[in-house]
């Protein structure tokens, strides 16, 4: 009650700006944690959290010898965390010195530009399904695939249908990689994905189709396949393929996912919830 009676005290001085300024600091410090997300700073920052909570322990359970080691250690804090967070503080730097400051902490993708990656997506997909180029692309959504994506080559582009079409030309030095889709934008191309180990696929399937398909056992992605050898479009999500696509079919079915109806709850459910059980 002591506690409650404390805090009810506190927020009867609070004001409109008081609330304006946590709120302000709350979103900041959100896309500050969106934007080491995937990246080597992550890791980094939970190791400083972890040996701040360390510190706190030690103190609490009387080990002065640690508690004073790591006290030491966090008074050069700040140089340490200039050092550690370099690329990313470069990074920000140069988008302000670009006069970027509304990109600084927002990396979606809108409405426009999803459709428009969904549109030129679709088209590299039914030339190279006339061409009988194979193809793999993988669009990235709520979980992060940064170590999927250190394996092939940074892009970092705008999607377009004739890149597409020249990373997967057959005598390109990418095209036996998977290509991977986030925000709208190609991040990376060559990418190494992990294949499927389930008996169950049919044993027509050559090794995109596996990786796709174990890429999305893995993780929430969505990837569209080429075949190679037939020309089929296929796409896999949440470890189910379903195979030969018309164009038109493949272009409803990203627009269903990446662009829901505001009566829909989830991006990861809609047409793959059909799925289930019907693998090819």
């Amino acid at each position: 009650m002591d506690l409650l009676n404390f805090i009810m005290q506190y927020l009867k001085l609070a004001t409109v700006w008081d609330v304006v300024d946590i709120l302000t600091v709350a979103y900041l410090l959100y896309r500050v944690v969106k934007l080491i997300r995937d990246t080597s700073a992550e890791r980094l920052l939970k190791g400083i959290v972890f040996l701040l909570i360390v510190m706190q322990l030690s103190e609490w359970l009387n080990l002065n010898v640690i508690n004073f080691i790591l006290k030491n250690l966090m008074q050069l804090g700040f140089l340490a965390i200039i050092i550690v967070f370099q690329p990313e503080l470069r990074k920000m730097l140069e988008q302000v010195g670009k006069n970027r400051l509304s990109t600084i902490f927002y990396r979606d993708a809108d409405t426009n530009e999803i459709q428009r990656s969904i549109f030129q997506t679709v088209e590299a997909a039914s030339s190279m399904s006339w061409s009988k180029i194979g193809a793999l692309i993988v669009f990235e959504r709520n979980d992060k695939l940064g170590d999927i994506i250190k394996t092939g080559t940074l892009v970092d582009a705008e999607i377009s249908s004739e890149l597409v079409k020249n990373v997967f030309y057959p005598k390109a030095p990418l095209h036996d990689g998977a290509m991977i889709i986030r925000d709208a934008r190609i991040i990376s191309a060559g990418c190494v994905l992990p294949l499927s180990e389930n008996p169950n696929l049919s044993r027509e399937l050559g090794t995109r189709h596996r990786a796709a398909v174990g890429i999305s056992e893995r993780s929430d992605a969505l990837c569209v396949v080429v075949s190679e050898e037939t020309g089929a479009i296929s796409v896999a999500s949440g470890g189910m393929l379903k195979r030969h696509l018309a164009p038109e079919t493949l272009e409803k079915l990203l627009m269903k996912e990446f662009i829901p109806t505001p009566n829909e709850n989830t991006k990861s459910k809609g047409i793959f919830s059909a799925w289930k059980g019907k693998s090819q």
